[in-house]
Parts: C-alpha cells; sequence; structure tokens
C-alpha cells in the first residue's frame, strides 16, 4: 500500500473541502514530507488521480483578487470516504507495512470507533504472533542467531522486530482502552490542521508550479 493516497484523502477529509496547495501544507506541518513520499509533486498528483477515479470531487473556484489562475478545491466523495476506511483499516491490522503506511494510520486512526480501533490493532498483534510463529518453525530464538551462521542475524532481527511491535500495539491499546484520545462520536475531535492563513513552522518552503492552482 502507498501511504500517500491513504493521507491525501485523510487530509482533505479533515478539511471536509481545501485546495491542493492546504493539503501540501497539513502534510509538511505533520512532518509527512520526512517519513514519507509525500512530496510536492506526487501530492498534487494524487490529487488529480483519485478526483478523475472519482474519490475526491474538484471545484474550480474563482481567482484570488491578486489574480492567477482559477483554484480547484477538492471534497471527498461517498467513494472516497469508502475508500480511505478501507486503507485506513488495511494499515492498521497489516504489520508487515513500510513506517510511513503506519505512521499514517495511527494519525487517522481516531476517526474510528474506539471499539474498533482497538479490535483492529488486536488483529494485528494476531497477525504478528502468526509471522513469528512461522519464523520459529526453522529458528529457535533461545538458540541464538549464530545457530545458522551470519545468516540467523537476519531471522533474529525480524523476531525482534516483531516483538517490539507487537509491545508497541499492546501499549497502543492500552491506552486506548483507558480513555485516551478522542475518537469518533465522543466529542470535539482533535484540531491537527493548519486554520486558512496559519503560517505553519515546519513548511519546507520549497515552490512546485502546482502551489497557485
Amino acid at each position: 500500500m502507498s501511504a500517500i493516497r491513504l493521507l491525501v484523502l485523510g487530509a482533505v477529509r479533515q478539511h471536509g473541502r481545501a485546495h491542493g496547495y492546504q493539503v501540501r501544507n497539513d502534510l509538511e506541518y505533520w512532518g509527512a514530507h520526512e517519513w514519507s513520499n509525500a512530496k510536492p509533486g506526487s501530492i498534487y498528483h494524487a490529487l488529480k488521480q483519485m478526483a478523475k477515479q472519482g474519490l475526491l470531487h474538484a471545484h474550480e473556484i474563482a481567482p484570488s483578487t491578486a489574480g492567477g489562475p482559477p483554484r480547484t478545491e477538492y471534497e471527498i466523495t461517498p467513494a472516497g470516504d469508502e475508500e480511505y476506511f478501507t486503507l485506513l483499516r488495511d494499515a492498521l491490522t497489516s504489520y508487515d507495512q513500510k513506517v510511513d503506511v503506519k505512521s499514517a494510520a495511527i494519525g487517522f486512526m481516531v476517526d474510528l470507533p474506539r471499539a474498533e480501533a482497538v479490535a483492529l490493532l488486536k488483529e494485528r498483534i494476531r497477525r504478528i504472533e502468526e509471522w513469528r510463529a512461522a519464523v520459529t518453525d526453522h529458528y529457535v530464538p533461545e538458540d541464538g542467531p549464530g545457530q545458522l551462521g551470519h545468516i540467523g542475524e537476519i531471522m533474529n532481527l525480524w523476531i525482534h522486530t516483531a516483538d517490539a511491535e507487537a509491545e508497541w500495539a499492546r501499549g497502543v491499546i492500552g491506552r486506548i482502552e483507558g480513555g485516551a484520545y478522542t475518537f469518533a462520536h465522543e466529542g470535539e475531535p482533535f484540531v491537527g490542521v493548519l486554520a486558512e492563513g496559519e503560517e505553519n513552522p515546519y513548511a519546507t518552503r520549497e515552490r512546485h508550479p502546482e502551489d497557485l492552482r
């Protein structure tokens, strides 16, 4: 799974309606350009592509009083909303995703009901444990990596990574079950987007031709 679709759909959804530069600005505010492929070109491409696919609706609005081309504002469609939640649920349960997909999933998990987020994270742990059991059919961690020569260090890395992932997920579950964070239908959500005109302290300042559209 590519994180860019989840990130862009989630950013548009949080605004309700947003132009491309707002989406780019939000993703830079979240630091997504550091831990994912959310660069300006890929963001604008994803917006246009998903509009063609019917996941976003593109509204053309009048140019600003300062002149320039009309801007396009994007709004998520019912199909886009369905795609967003499919990607989010898959990202929360699939332990073997890259760090950008995992990070995006955690960033948007509060869009789900609390009980569902917990259930998905528990499914994630179940899949980790299932995968770990398949590895230990051929590798006994207690015997140390040397049993397979230096190649054993690879399996040792896999086991340690799986154990750390499972421990992290249990910690998240414990905090959620303890009442942490505001999930869907629980009240005012956490505001993680910039207001119109608010300065972004983490902006890259990198210019892109699509910034004005």
